[in-house]
């Protein structure tokens, strides 16, 4: 064996590949029945109407499944397209490695929201009437025809990790091996077109991303009085924008330790330290916005006294923003997985705890008789969604090169020592 073998394992050992491990683990099987359990109640949502697994009424039209499924999964999907244009847009190829689970994440994230608003929605039977009934002075519209136009751009990205799986391992057996020459044809013409034009999409799932991301908050920003004068503001936009992408890297650096972690490989601390250090300054950023609008409107008057909005104000900026902003900044903790792990769990939270702040929390209607609590039926289909989220990952990962593994630095030091005898 000469050196060329050794470079090309080397080589090889930061190429993305499929994960091979087993399936189903005492945590999947876990997940398997709190995906069933939601299964259940969905099937309850569709069977019975949607008053008889929720607790949404005429005052309060959306709840649990607005305020996390759709807004808070839009939020933490951002990832993709920050990744995306780190990697692609800035040609920072050093990042190249955390593009595609990123990309993967975006993807069933963004289709796991798509079915947060089909559940949601009364007459889910007319979901598609934003299709062909425009209406430009929406702002709803503007996140309805964005998510779906950007939906399909993460499918189209993510052809290329499906013809590199297939293209040229079609072997499908019986009478339907006559399909094989066509199927083969139709990956190598797909393969050799989508690369051609990929860098359209990229650019389109970016511009997408900055304009649906800021458009939920204009959603509230409608709500006017409704609100709370914690979270309502005419920079709402902005804000929910700056939050989507503080959460992008972390949510990177989240998913990536926590499939090492599974899959028992080694996480790739030279790049997710990296992408660690960004964090701090986007933080940052987002606390002046955050401080600055709140001196200009004066609502620091209602933190006075521990009301329950305040107590989740409170929760949101101190565990959600100012804990991890200092640990970002702090380079023993991006040496370390796991409080980089931590660091970035602390920003997660805090975008998700934002957007219920945003849709449940300040949501006040002036007329409601009651407060809005998620049933049961709510907490079961959010719960259930998230494990077919993970579930889902975790099937991808194994059929399609996403992960970059790095356990292969064993067998080339077995390789070396073979060659040093």
């Amino acid at each position: 064996m000469n050196n060329l073998t050794l470079n090309q394992i080397s080589h090889n050992s930061h190429l993305p590949s499929q994960v091979k491990f087993k399936f189903f683990t005492p945590g999947v099987i876990i997940l398997c029945l709190f995906a069933l359990n939601g299964l259940v109640f969905l099937a309850g949502r569709f069977l019975f109407g949607i008053g008889s697994v929720t607790n949404l009424n005429n005052f309060y039209p959306w709840g649990l499944w607005i305020g996390v499924d759709v807004a808070a999964g839009v939020a933490l999907a951002a990832g993709g397209f920050t990744s995306a244009a780190l990697g692609h847009v800035m040609h920072k190829d050093e990042y190249h490695s955390i593009v595609r689970p990123a990309l993967l994440t975006a993807l069933l994230g963004y289709t796991f929201v798509a079915c947060g608003v089909f559940v949601d929605i009364g007459r889910y039977y007319y979901i598609w009437h934003p299709l062909v009934m425009w209406n430009g002075n929406s702002a709803l519209f503007e996140v309805g025809i964005c998510v779906m136009i950007y939906l399909t751009v993460l499918y189209i990205e993510f052809l290329p990790l499906v013809t590199e799986r297939f293209m040229g391992r079609v072997k499908m057996w019986g009478f339907l091996k006559i399909f094989n020459p066509i199927l083969e044809f139709f990956l190598r013409l797909t393969d050799k077109t989508i690369n051609k034009v990929m860098f359209i999409f990229i650019i389109a799932g970016v511009v997408l991303s900055t304009l649906h991301q800021s458009s939920l908050g204009t959603l509230m920003v409608i709500a006017g009085d409704k609100m709370h004068p914690l979270w309502q503001t005419p920079v709402l936009p902005l804000l929910f924008l700056v939050s989507a992408i503080s959460v992008g890297f972390p949510m990177v650096i989240f998913e990536s330790i926590l499939a090492s972690r599974s899959f028992k490989l080694a996480p790739e601390m030279h790049v997710l330290s990296k992408l660690g250090s960004m964090v701090g300054p986007i933080l940052g950023i987002y606390l002046a916005f955050k401080l600055g609008d709140m001196f200009i409107r004066e609502t620091f008057v209602y933190l006075k006294e521990l009301t329950f909005p305040a107590i989740m104000f409170y929760s949101e900026m101190i565990i959600g923003v100012i804990v991890p902003l200092i640990m970002f900044l702090n380079k023993k903790v991006l040496q370390s997985s796991k409080l980089l792990f931590t660091a970035s769990s602390l920003v997660i939270f805090g975008v998700l705890l934002n957007r219920i702040n945003n849709f449940i929390t300040a949501y006040k209607p002036p007329y409601a008789k009651v407060a809005y609590y998620p049933s049961i039926g709510e907490l079961s289909v959010t719960i259930g969604f998230v494990a077919m989220l993970v579930l889902f990952y975790r099937a991808c990962v194994m059929i399609f090169p996403v992960i970059t593994q790095n356990h292969n630095h064993v067998e080339i030091a077995k390789t070396k020592s073979k060659v040093i005898l």
